[in-house]
């Protein structure tokens, strides 16, 4: 085995022969593995839905650090996997060998972690012989609210909001995507993360400075709506932190001038969001928009979001709550669906932790 770089990411061959895997036939029942970032997700998904999930959160570990250490999380994910796998298989009364296929995140993220679910994967995938598949984690964010049990129907606008992304892409069946906008800084919930450290409010940030904002003056401070005033769908929320830590500088920062930025912090943020989607929807002339990621769990967003598509006459679909952050559902909903089309890795371990969304192809039955 030796290991080489490849322009796209980082791809390990492992093996020089490979597998030729049939069009599955029914009832398929998929293995999802999540490990992208700082949390260990599994699920179960078949031709009847989703049969079972688990998630280990690292977020304890970290927070003493203030956040994601790489190397730490990549350890954790390599300890927690295969219990949490078989965890996840005893509690749905599944044995391995009812698996039809086996979905994990293949990108964006770390590449430590990334590596150690694609690895678990592809080995568990050989010794099982059943074909396994890379799934970008931004099209499992995007295809969470698919989960549900009234789904969003194509095409649609999807905000995604997550840690390190926030893009709005007109979505017109699964592999189908065309990015209209996207930060060109800080994506919104780095924004979040970065607000609430200046702000000394603790880990995870995103959370924190939520639930500190409930107790804010909502007319106390008042933060631009940035690349509001201009045409265009992109974002920008690296200067909202930069005004965020003026107003912090400019006043004694007691516990209530705390809530008071973050209430005029968050109020910027959805409406700025908010003002985007609505352009997308009117330049498309769609009437859904799907917000998905973990920002998307934000209460005073989806209120914002609620009230302009009420407006428009649009609808708005979410993921549940536990499926907006990272877990394993998601993925093998993605991972289910390629494989149905009859999509499989190479005999390889391939990860990318930079992976545009939009290389992605459209899956054939779909």
């Amino acid at each position: 085995m030796h290991a080489k770089f490849a322009h796209a990411g980082y791809n390990v061959e492992s093996y020089s022969i490979l597998h030729s895997f049939p069009m599955p036939t029914s009832p398929q029942l998929i293995l999802g593995i999540e490990t992208s970032c700082d949390e260990t997700g599994i699920a179960l998904y078949g031709d009847n839905g989703l049969i079972a999930d688990t998630l280990y959160s690292q977020v304890e570990m970290h927070a003493e650090y203030g956040g994601v250490v790489p190397e730490l999380a990549s350890r954790d994910h390599v300890r927690k996997l295969i219990p949490l796998i078989k965890q996840c298989l005893c509690e749905a009364n599944i044995l391995s060998r009812q698996l039809t296929g086996i979905a994990y995140t293949a990108g964006p993220g770390l590449v430590g972690a990334l590596f150690a679910g694609a690895s678990v994967a592809r080995s568990l995938a050989y010794a099982w012989d059943i074909p396994s598949i890379g799934v970008h984690h931004m099209e499992g964010h995007l295809l969470a609210p698919m989960l549900e049990e009234q789904p969003p129907k194509f095409p649609f606008i999807a905000l995604l909001v997550s840690g390190g992304h926030t893009q709005l892409i007109k979505v017109s069946a699964i592999g189908q995507y065309e990015l209209l906008g996207e930060s060109l800084d800080d994506a919104a919930g780095e924004a979040f993360d970065k607000t609430a450290k200046l702000l000394d409010l603790g880990y995870p940030g995103g959370p924190a400075l939520s639930t500190c904002a409930e107790k804010g003056d909502p007319k106390r401070f008042t933060f631009p709506r940035p690349m509001t005033n201009r045409p265009g769908l992109d974002f920008s929320f690296s200067g909202l932190k930069t005004f965020a830590l003026t107003t912090s500088q400019q006043n004694t920062l007691d516990a209530q001038t705390r809530a008071d930025i973050s209430r005029a912090f968050e109020e910027a943020v959805a409406d700025t969001l908010a003002i985007k989607c609505q352009r997308a929807l009117k330049q498309t002339g769609l009437s859904t928009l799907v917000v998905a990621g973990g920002v998307s769990a934000n209460k005073r967003l989806r209120n914002t979001l609620n009230s302009m598509c009420g407006k428009m006459n649009a609808k708005t679909y979410y993921p549940r709550l536990e499926f907006c952050t990272d877990n394993g559902a998601m993925i093998a909903y993605a991972g289910y669906q390629r494989l149905l089309a009859g999509e499989h890795d190479k005999l390889s371990i391939q990860v990318k932790p930079r992976w545009p969304l939009s290389q992605l192809n459209s899956p054939q039955h779909c």
